[in-house]
């Protein structure tokens, strides 16, 4: 990938499609206020991203 290319490359959809559902489900789980459930989804997207990125 050049430096200033604005493109996805298309091995990334899979992770960060990944990486939304956990955000998301660690957002519908703060919402029913089970904090344990939505730090493992928080933690399992900052995972996705590490290993990804």
């Amino acid at each position: 990938m050049r430096c200033g290319d604005k493109r996805m490359r298309s091995e990334y959809i899979f992770p960060l499609l990944l990486i939304l559902l956990d955000v998301g489900a660690a957002i519908i789980y703060a919402l029913q206020k089970d904090y344990k459930k939505s730090v493992y989804w928080i933690a399992a997207a900052i995972l996705n991203v590490t290993v990804t990125f």
